[in-house]
């Protein structure tokens, strides 16, 4: 089904269309993103055939949950209307905290499910109150009719519009793990199954990420000056937190949810930007962190043991001798997270410092480039004890190969480095999806 999903995108290029009521559009922008979760989703699939059955946790509802937040996920992209923003988060969340207690009866999972569940319920209501007032502000939930309203001044810029737009901002900061809404994330990581955290780390940022750039660069773009300083100073303050505290992790997986968290801040500040630059850097940057984590997580799970899964930093010393494949794609995997060319990770930040600079973001590209100074340290230490230790204990058996994995690791290698030598390509579809965006809502 995915593979039929993605091989329908050229058939719909160059539509702009609009559907149910006018809610949900059909245009570059959306199709764009179709194809980068159908891409994950497919990722996902190949390494749970191997996963799961190394785990015990063979459950057949899997891929009908994993299917539904997909779903969820790419109709937060055609979204253009918060109810069905909403709707969409609902869709893409629910079967998500099923997936995290998926390894039950162990206790970490069932506790990462539960810690989703309950702060994710509690965000949902900041969201639906948020549009509520909104809609109170302006009499409707449409957001190309909400930016002609307020740019028409048909509706006064009153308390109760700011106070909707900034809990919509909560409900959506939640989802992309920003600061300081991200205290879930490191626990709901570390206790899902690894395949569930990649999928959450990569394609549920991005849906989140799709409904920022609708609803704050279309939809609330007349009050840019309001909402740009805020955002910007999110951005900043992700982006400080999630690598100052990844410094102190001595668990992987712990480590790449406040890595996760500290890139929710680099996207931020191509919302922050609030021009066509930005929105193309936030683009760019979801497809390369995409390839770039779903590479790190495919290598992680190839370690395996017959206890479980050992993802503290010191079980992949030496690993260069035991497996020097899977050493090697975990090793380009943190270079890319690093921002280290040619790396698709590096390109990603040009385009999103670019964008700040352009709008006078200055300060807070300043504070990218030495956050991203910060985190070469425990990405690098990956490296360093991967080729440089020597094993402290009895080396892990490794997980045995199949087909599955390793087309997983060649899909995300590929994507990594391709889209770092030659960027060129992805660009342009960008740039059709920014030129697209927000013209079926006019």
């Amino acid at each position: 089904m995915l593979v039929v999903v993605l091989g329908s995108l050229p058939l719909l290029a160059g539509q702009n269309l609009v559907g149910f009521a006018n809610m949900t559009a059909l245009d570059g922008y959306a199709l764009f993103l179709d194809g980068l979760f159908a891409i994950v989703a497919i990722v996902i699939v190949l390494l749970t055939l191997r996963y799961n059955q190394d785990r015990g946790i063979m459950r057949g509802e899997f891929y009908p949950l994993l299917m539904f937040s997909a779903g969820g996920m790419m109709l937060m992209g055609h979204a253009v209307n918060l109810l069905i923003v909403f709707v969409a988060i609902e869709l893409l969340s629910i079967p998500l905290y099923i997936l995290c207690g998926l390894a039950r009866p162990r206790v970490d999972s069932e506790e990462s499910a539960m810690k989703y569940f309950l702060l994710g319920a509690f965000a949902s209501g900041f969201l639906v109150y948020g549009i509520a007032l909104i809609y109170g502000a302006t009499g409707t939930t449409q957001l190309s009719e909400i930016a002609r309203k307020i740019s028409a001044k048909e509706v006064p810029e009153t308390l109760l519009l700011y106070a909707g737009a900034a809990l919509v901002l909560v409900g959506l900061s939640f989802k992309v793990g920003a600061a300081p809404f991200h205290m879930w994330t490191p626990d709901v990581y570390e206790g899902a199954p690894t395949t569930v955290t990649a999928f959450m780390a990569t394609a549920t940022k991005a849906a989140g990420f799709a409904a920022l750039l609708r609803v704050f660069l279309f939809g609330l773009a007349p009050l840019a000056s309001t909402w740009q300083p805020i955002i910007a100073g999110l951005a900043a303050l992700t982006m400080i937190v999630g690598n100052l505290v990844a410094l102190s992790q001595t668990n992987l997986k712990r480590m790449l949810a406040y890595s996760s968290i500290a890139h929710a801040g680099y996207l931020l500040m191509g919302v922050a930007s609030g021009n066509a630059a930005g929105t193309t850097g936030v683009l760019f940057y979801l497809v390369s962190y995409a390839f770039t984590t779903l590479a790190a997580f495919a290598a992680m799970t190839s370690l395996n043991t017959a206890a479980g899964e050992d993802q503290s930093i010191e079980a992949y010393a030496g690993l260069f001798r035991r497996n020097p494949l899977v050493a090697l794609v975990l090793g380009l995997a943190m270079l890319s997270l690093t921002g280290v060319p040619p790396t698709a990770g590096f390109v990603g930040k040009y385009f999103l410092f670019q964008a700040a600079i352009e709008s006078n973001l200055v300060w807070l590209a300043i504070i990218g480039v030495l956050t991203s100074v910060v985190s070469a340290y425990f990405y690098l230490r990956i490296i360093v004890t991967m080729f440089m230790r020597e094993p402290v204990a009895e080396p892990q058996p490794l997980s045995t190969a199949n087909l599955g994995r390793s087309v997983a690791l060649a899909i995300t290698v590929i994507g990594t480095l391709v889209f770092g030598i030659l960027p060129a390509p992805l660009l342009q579809l960008v740039n059709t999806a920014v030129t697209a965006f927000g013209v079926t809502m006019h």
